[in-house]
């Protein structure tokens, strides 16, 4: 079976043969038009051959995203909303959620993370003085930048934030790599795992875990990229399918992609034309999910007004 390249557990899932996988479980459901898919992972075994660390994985899809169709997007906001708040452990209100940022602000497919910092409702220098009864939570953000810019590695900056500022959880947001095109812009995968910094384009960093920072780390992220390698290996294998029936030509494929897409300046990713809306969407649904999710006393005209 040829080696694929996703950070959606989901699709790692549907790579394998269809008869299951003993250690994972997987439920589907539908909510308000969204389609929702859970991975649990519960062994090690299975997050090796899944490549993914053992936890909860939930995708939510909803392909009127694409088209900004309006009730998609309150949807899918609520969603992920509710879904998160589940994760986030409860507090007094003292102790604050860290949202955190991951992506090059200047490459726009990867700038995800940074913009929905910058939709963040931030509360920690509000409540920092002595509490006159206010109904929000505490929330810090950041968007540390990318190591290429700042010569420091992003962990290293989540982890000094994390021992000033003592959170009671991390929320991470990242762009991700998808297996199947049509699921960029219109997916939303939810983890407990943490977050491993430009996995998605094959630049492992170092790990924001739970274990690494000390307070529980859930990531967002949404499809912004696909390889190139695997837009042609699926366009060679409907072609095969056409010509001859489905005969296997792993072995061509293979040839192929190390001929034609292993150049020397690295493996190459394929973006949509329209993504500079598509990540302003993305941004802003999943802001709106944040924001809802650490401030539940607050409507959303409360939290806009506190915005501007």
């Amino acid at each position: 079976m040829p080696c694929i390249r996703t950070d959606l557990a989901m699709e790692a899932f549907e790579n394998t043969d269809g008869s299951g996988i003993p250690g994972v479980r997987v439920s589907h459901w539908d909510a308000d038009g969204v389609d929702i898919t859970e991975v649990v992972v519960t062994d090690n075994e299975a997050a090796q051959q899944l490549d993914k660390p053992k936890g909860s994985y939930l995708t939510l899809e909803c392909p009127l995203l694409l088209e900004r169709d309006p009730d998609a997007r309150l949807a899918m906001a609520a969603l992920l909303a509710e879904e998160l708040a589940r994760l986030i452990p409860e507090g007094d209100g003292y102790a604050p959620v860290l949202v955190v940022g991951l992506g090059n602000r200047a490459i726009t497919p990867d700038s995800l993370g940074p913009g929905v910092v910058d939709r963040t409702l931030v509360t920690r220098h509000i409540l920092a003085g002595p509490r006159t009864g206010s109904p929000m939570n505490s929330v810090c953000a950041v968007a540390p930048g990318v190591l290429g810019i700042t010569g420091i590695e992003s962990m290293d900056i989540v982890e000094a934030l994390a021992k000033a500022v003592q959170p009671r959880a991390i929320v991470c947001v990242d762009s991700l790599a998808a297996r199947d095109s049509r699921r960029i812009g219109c997916t939303i995968q939810l983890t407990d795992t943490g977050i491993q910094p430009g996995a998605g384009v094959g630049n492992h960093r170092k790990a924001l875990t739970e274990q690494s920072v000390g307070a529980p780390v859930i990531s967002v992220g949404m499809p912004t990229v696909v390889y190139a390698a695997t837009l042609a290996r699926d366009a060679f294998e409907w072609l095969s399918a056409r010509e001859d029936g489905g005969e296997d030509h792993e072995a061509a494929l293979s040839d192929m992609e190390r001929t034609l897409l292993g150049a020397d300046i690295g493996e190459m990713i394929v973006t949509p034309r329209e993504i500079d809306a598509i990540v302003q969407d993305a941004a802003g649904i999943i802001a709106s999910g944040i924001n809802r999710a650490l401030q539940p006393a607050l409507s959303d005209s409360e939290i806009a007004a506190m915005m501007n």
